[in-house]
């Protein structure tokens, strides 16, 4: 397809590496100039002994025990997904409310799967489940509040954890979440399916084959019409994410989109996040819409919504590229994590509506000329990664949101089984997560930049693999 030989992912970062000592000193030099971001303040010391998890592979695990808390549509809906992968056993599952327990449960068994042990009724039904000695990894899928205290008590329990998104929504708290994981020698990563969507790791590994030249932007976020979901009696138990618009302005979920771009920029893997600024629009959306749509009687008509309808974070990475996330869940438009990557020779454009089979479209030189898009089909089936390859069918009939959460599962348990580095670890998930604090501190400031803290403590300079992973087989299930 393409006429000439593209530029190799080494070829770039060779290149970046090289200038390592220039980028060292840009926090320091960015820091003097007026108006930019202060110096990220130095970061926390580790504990005697304490070590970083980066390139730490899984203990090979014969068969994975997963424990579920959390069983809400989101917990309840992974719990199939997870039997289903060979090797994986769903052993417990754990809900505030025993008769969540009790459904998923019932559901697993009349799936054929044996019965998990059920936990319920209490808020601390998850700390007597984490003292069973047959779980070793522990999806967390509980309301965003909770999900830093669900996975460090899983880690401290010393089980591998998988937290839906956001890990956290504190700095201290993705702070302290890596330092758990590096202490315990127990892996924490984020619950990110949309990394392993069929289009974004096409990018990915054209990004890596050099296709679109030195990349220098990304644009991902999360743009979905929540608005009757989130005043849904159901939905959401106790109204819990439409309460997070009452309590501050933030960007809450952008890292559907945000982590596939940092991925293709290899953030943490020879570039980071340097410094981020945040703009918000008015809180619009909620409140109209619940004019038009909800009766006076409904508890919403107490609340007051200050999230702005649209949040949009600015962030600059160590190698000047430029990454823009958003998010927007409380106004009319169709769904999209925008997905697009650009650099110095094309760019690719997802959610681009009817114009191919894909949904992407894609301008690229020498293959294309005449400032005219193209369709991104043949070159999705000419970069498909080989997880979609070898498990795309078991996907689509196993998971939801088009397969990309089975890829996940999938590719979790057997990186435990076979005893891989995992694709993603906790310095990704606390990069990924990070906007959330730190777009409320910028907000604060007027959208002035914050510093982006680095949470591998100096080890991002270093290539390193990741969800560009060599294909590798499944363990055969004994």
């Amino acid at each position: 397809m393409h006429e000439i030989p593209a530029v190799s992912r080494r070829t770039l970062m060779g290149g970046a590496l090289a200038s390592g000592a220039v980028v060292a000193g840009l926090g320091t030099t960015a820091a003097a100039a007026p108006g930019a971001a202060p110096a990220a303040d130095a970061p926390p010391a580790r504990r005697h002994g304490q070590k970083s998890m980066i390139n730490v592979p899984f203990d090979p695990y014969r068969t994975v025990r997963v424990a579920l808390i959390g069983l809400g549509n989101r917990g309840h809906g992974m719990a199939s997904g997870w039997a289903a992968v060979p090797g994986c056993t769903v052993t417990a599952v754990c809900d505030i409310r025993a008769d969540r327990a009790r459904r998923t449960a019932d559901k697993l068994v009349a799936e054929g799967r044996p019965r998990p042990a059920e936990y319920g009724g209490s808020a601390d039904a998850y700390a007597r489940m984490l003292r069973r000695e047959d779980i070793d990894l522990v999806y967390v899928a509980t309301p965003w509040e909770f999900h830093y205290e669900h996975g460090r008590a899983a880690l401290l329990s010393g089980r591998h954890a998988i937290v839906e998104l956001p890990v956290a929504t504190e700095l201290r708290e993705l702070w302290d979440l890596v330092d758990t994981s590096e202490r315990t020698r127990r892996h924490l990563f984020l619950s990110e399916n949309c990394s392993y969507g069929r289009n974004e790791l096409a990018m990915l590994k054209m990004a890596h084959d050099g296709l679109f030249g030195d990349v220098t932007n990304g644009h991902g976020g999360y743009l979905h019409d929540l608005r009757e979901l989130l005043f849904s009696d159901t939905y959401y138990t106790d109204s819990w994410r439409r309460l997070w618009h009452t309590r501050s302005t933030a960007s809450f979920y952008a890292m559907h989109g945000l982590a596939p771009i940092a991925a293709a920029m290899d953030i943490n893997r020879g570039d980071r996040f340097t410094t981020l600024r945040a703009t918000a629009t008015e809180p619009r959306g909620l409140a109209d819409y619940r004019a038009r749509f909800v009766p006076r009687s409904h508890p919403s008509w107490k609340e007051t919504y200050i999230n702005g309808d649209l949040v949009t974070c600015l962030i600059d990475t160590a190698q000047g590229r430029v990454v823009r996330a958003e998010h927007e869940v409380s106004s009319p438009r169709p769904y999209s994590r925008i997905n697009s990557l650009a650099g110095s020779r094309g760019i690719f454009e997802d959610y681009a509506g009817v114009t191919s089979a894909s949904g992407g479209r894609i301008y690229l030189e020498p293959d294309h000329s005449g400032h005219t898009w193209r369709s991104f089909d043949a070159y999705l089936k000419e970069f498909d990664h080989w997880l979609w390859q070898k498990i795309g069918d078991d996907a689509e009939n196993n998971g939801g949101h088009g397969g990309m959460d089975y890829v996940l599962q999938w590719r979790t348990v057997q990186q435990m089984r076979a005893g891989l580095v995992p694709d993603m670890d906790v310095y990704d998930a606390a990069a990924w997560c990070s906007p959330v604090p730190l777009s409320v501190k910028s907000l604060a400031t007027g959208g002035l930049p914050v510093a982006v803290p680095d949470f591998t403590r100096g080890s991002w300079v270093n290539r390193r693999a990741g969800l560009d992973s060599r294909p590798s087989e499944m363990p055969p299930v004994s």
